[in-house]
């Protein structure tokens, strides 16, 4: 699955967002939410910025618009997207993803077709017995809670998956609103898995559990050969990201 592509990372905000050549200086003093037409509004010294389409920046709960403001609020001397998630999430949801719902659900679903929870490797034996004893149950969580039954394969050779299920995947995400749908697809393209995905969605692992869960087998490889510092950023990077998502979906849902 090709993840929702990011926004640019040069993309800042004096008036909403615009395209920057140059870093964007501070211009905001405070940062407030208040409830406004169709959601809660972020509000910069009183205004409030816009997504790079021109869209006005509103989220469906407060939580979630204190979640973004807190962002904005810990802007330093100059403006850094990369630390802006949460506004990156919402922006998507306003500009891109409420426009490709039907298109973002397919590829959720098509993504639940080659799920990493059901390819189990072969050996050694002590990776597997680790692989089942953690996925086995998210596998079944999976279909009693959700409908949704994914068979186990060995090894990495594709196996077909229900049609049935990869329909009631796409169906669960259809469900979802702009942005939790947004966060949906995000997660799915983080933990290569719809089902790990859907169940942080859903409350039932947090973010931190699901980042594990998704990576036993790289654990399982660096406990035997080590962990460099290139690797070791990278998973921590995509550990807060785990955490943000998490934290995303519990403000939807407030």
């Amino acid at each position: 699955m090709t993840r929702i592509p990011p926004l640019d990372p040069h993309v800042a905000a004096r008036k909403g967002f615009r395209e920057a050549a140059d870093r964007t200086r501070r211009f905001w003093t405070s940062v407030s939410v208040e409830p406004g037409e169709g959601g809660w509004r972020v509000l910069l010294d009183g205004r409030a910025p816009k997504t790079p389409a021109g869209a006005a920046l509103i989220l469906p709960t407060e939580a979630a618009a204190q979640l973004v403001a807190g962002e904005w609020a810990a802007q330093g001397e100059y403006l850094d997207p990369a630390t802006m998630p949460a506004t990156r999430l919402a922006a998507t949801a306003i500009d891109r993803v409420s426009q490709a719902r039907a298109e973002t659900a397919e590829e959720i679903a098509r993504y639940a077709g080659s799920d990493l929870l059901c390819y189990f490797a072969d050996a050694p034996a002590s990776l597997v017995a680790r692989q089942t004893g953690a996925w086995l149950p998210w596998l079944d969580w999976a279909e009693r809670a959700l409908g949704v039954r994914l068979n186990r394969a060995e090894g990495i050779a594709h196996l077909a998956q229900p049609p049935e299920s990869l329909a009631r995947v796409r169906d669960l995400a259809l469900d979802l609103d702009d942005f939790a749908l947004t966060g949906l697809a995000t997660a799915v393209g983080l933990f290569g898995s719809a089902i790990l995905a859907l169940a942080v969605q859903r409350g039932a692992l947090s973010g931190t559990e699901a980042h594990d869960l998704a990576r036993i087998d790289e654990a399982f490889q660096e406990a035997q050969w080590g962990i460099d510092a290139e690797a070791a950023a990278r998973t921590a990077a995509r550990l807060a990201e785990a955490a943000l998502l998490d934290r995303w979906f519990r403000a939807l849902a407030v």
